[in-house]
């Protein structure tokens, strides 16, 4: 078996593919390890750069099967290594973090996932802002074990092969989450480290845009897709303490139930109009801006939508095969 294997999931990554493919063979040279490039039907140049590498790349079949979790588990049933890392296409992964990473799981036996902390290169965006601080406080709390490795990690074949299989493939976000949920219900533990595990160029797009995008690649259904995901799972009343946005969709519907009733009782105009500007006002004043206030509020109410249109779609059996084509094979 090979030590370590990494898949980069990409999907449109032509402006960094190379930079992520580079890193990642580099980073594997200690184990003479393998890269998997697992993209999801891209209509750019992704592929045809990454096959200028020794790297194995894949791609999905069918484009209409495009989510979030299909990448890593796409690049997992190509891959053999004894570890496994999961990159994204705009990262670049820090080759002494990865040594570090394996001599935890060489040492660590009850350890599943190793990861670390991500160093954003862009800042264009409230949702990038807004990820950076929780990134901040997180750090300063000084945590070594968590819920799940956000951002990608170093996991353990033996430990994904427990739970049945690596990356949900009908999420449209939060795989990481369902990972370790499902891994932690077994006894496994997740480690974050402090160091640098890479440096991530993220979308470069303003605000509004990248919120456009989101709602058109269906990020916004994937509270109610986890929701789902964590009945087979069994991890749903860890799901409604842990991940915050999932009971705040539920909240959302919730809310407006009992403003539009206050309302039919009392003066709707003020009532609802209270309603409104509220949960802005708490929000900028939390957050020290009235932008990301508005923000915040707008993609809760975005989740809530999402949160019942995705409860109500269809699952595929996330341990089955994903179509795919080998467009290169690089054997170890």
């Amino acid at each position: 078996m090979v030590k370590v294997s990494i898949i980069i999931k990409t999907l449109n990554e032509q402006a960094n593919i190379a930079r992520a493919t580079k890193s990642a063979l580099a980073a594997v040279e200690d184990w003479k390890g393998e890269v998997v490039v697992a993209d999801s039907a891209s209509t750019d140049n992704t592929v045809a750069i990454a096959k200028e590498f020794p790297t194995s790349v894949v791609v999905l079949e069918e484009a209409s099967e495009r989510r979030c979790g299909v990448g890593p588990q796409l690049g997992y049933q190509h891959s053999s290594g004894e570890y496994v890392y999961v990159l994204d296409g705009d990262m670049e992964l820090d080759a002494e973090f990865l040594r570090k990473a394996v001599s935890i799981l060489d040492c660590e036996l009850t350890v599943a996932g190793v990861g670390g902390y991500i160093q954003e290169m862009r800042a264009d965006n409230l949702e990038l802002q807004g990820r950076i601080k929780r990134f901040q406080r997180a750090r300063r709390k000084n945590l070594l074990d968590v819920d799940c490795l956000n951002g990608g990690g170093l996991y353990r074949r033996t430990a994904i092969s427990e739970v049945g299989y690596f990356s949900d493939r009908n999420l449209h976000a939060f795989e990481e989450y369902d990972l370790g949920a499902r891994l932690r219900t077994k006894g496994w533990r997740l480690v974050l480290l402090e160091d640098r595990a890479v440096d991530h160029y993220s979308y470069a797009m303003g605000t509004w845009r990248l919120l456009w995008h989101r709602i058109l690649s269906g990020r916004f259904l994937s509270a109610g897709e986890l929701f789902r995901a964590a009945l087979p799972g069994r991890y749903l009343s860890r799901l409604l303490r842990e991940v915050r946005i999932v009971p705040l969709s539920i909240g959302v519907w919730a809310y407006w139930a009992c403003s539009i009733l206050a309302a039919t009782l009392t003066a709707p105009v003020a009532v609802l109009l209270t309603a409104l500007v509220a949960p802005v006002a708490v929000m900028a004043i939390r957050t020290r801006s009235l932008n990301l206030g508005f923000f915040s509020v707008l993609t809760w109410h975005l989740s809530a939508v999402g949160f019942v249109l995705g409860l109500l779609r269809k699952r595929n059996p996330p341990a089955d095969p994903i179509r795919s084509k080998i467009i290169q094979l690089v054997g170890i």
